[in-house]
């Protein structure tokens, strides 16, 4: 018989994830499981798999792992740090209500906003937004040309290259519910500019003043959100001129504020988190966990 771990689904934003427990559970091989578990059919169903571990070092509290339905790591997810938040906090794990949170990208801040000792949203400082990055893009420099244009399956795209620590690539239009996401998405997040390949977002300003988005995710497909993807759309926005350093960024899955603060040129993102349900799953290689 495989061994046993218990999960936790949550979803910020629609943007849903497996949550496990390493302080409890060692996932030995967190890629197959993410790809097993993820599956919608035969497996839990969910973007990805999260891991919430230790760390041994004075400047974080806790640790972020994720990799998305394909196996794949990612850097960041917004929306899971959000999600990482309340599940430390409303699961008696620790009663701080700002929590030092390592991932891949680097240490991100986040600030529970608690009442009545629930955690009603959470603010993550996202650091900053970066224009440039040649690991992750080769092209123009956004600081000098706001507007970089990309050809996929024989029509161009203009939009914007941001690195939230992943990257991004922003295209506002005026015709958002005409584009098939999932085929430019896919041909653009392999395009020879992307090396580490990229997120796509489509996004149009609203007559009620906030931004519509939809993702395709590297790795996942179209989601229902996507926490960093709504903090590339804002500095997108904002460099563009369509918007000022403040946007409600309205996703499938729901909204989320982002500012992108002058003093620090830090992104803040304030939005939801929220648990689905709880459960016990086998370990896709049968190794027993440690617990």
């Amino acid at each position: 018989m495989k061994a046993k771990v218990h999960f936790t689904k949550m979803q910020g934003a629609g943007n849903d994830y497996i949550y496990v427990n390493t302080l409890l559970y060692n996932i030995a091989n967190p890629e197959e499981a993410a790809r097993v578990w993820s599956k919608p059919h035969t497996g839990i169903g969910s973007d990805g798999l999260v891991l919430i571990g230790e760390v041994d070092m004075p400047e974080a509290d806790y640790s972020m792992r994720i990799f998305n339905a394909d196996g794949s790591e990612a850097m960041m997810c917004g929306n899971a740090s959000r999600c990482i938040g309340k599940y430390l906090y409303e699961k008696g794990i620790t009663h701080k209500t700002d929590i030092r949170l390592l991932t891949k990208s680097g240490i991100k801040t986040l600030h529970l906003n608690v009442a009545h000792e629930r955690v009603c949203s959470v603010t993550v400082d996202m650091s900053e937004p970066k224009l440039y990055n040649t690991r992750q893009f080769i092209g123009s420099d956004n600081r000098s040309e706001q507007l970089i244009t990309l050809t996929a399956d024989g029509e161009d795209w203009p939009g914007t290259f941001v690195s939230m620590g992943n990257p991004h690539f922003v295209i506002f239009t005026e015709k958002l519910n005409q584009i098939d996401i999932a085929r430019i998405g896919n041909i653009l997040e392999h395009h020879e500019a992307f090396p580490e390949r990229c997120n796509i977002e489509f996004a149009q300003v609203m007559d009620n003043g906030h931004i519509r988005m939809r993702v395709w995710e590297r790795g996942s497909g179209i989601t229902m959100a996507c926490g960093t993807g709504a903090c590339a759309t804002a500095v997108a926005a904002a460099l563009t001129g369509r918007k000022g350093r403040e946007s409600v960024i309205e996703m499938d899955g729901g909204n989320v504020t982002i500012k992108w603060d002058e003093t620090n040129n830090h992104i803040y993102m304030t939005g939801p988190a929220e648990f689905v349900f709880e459960g016990e799953i086998e370990l896709p290689d049968g190794e027993p966990p440690t617990n």
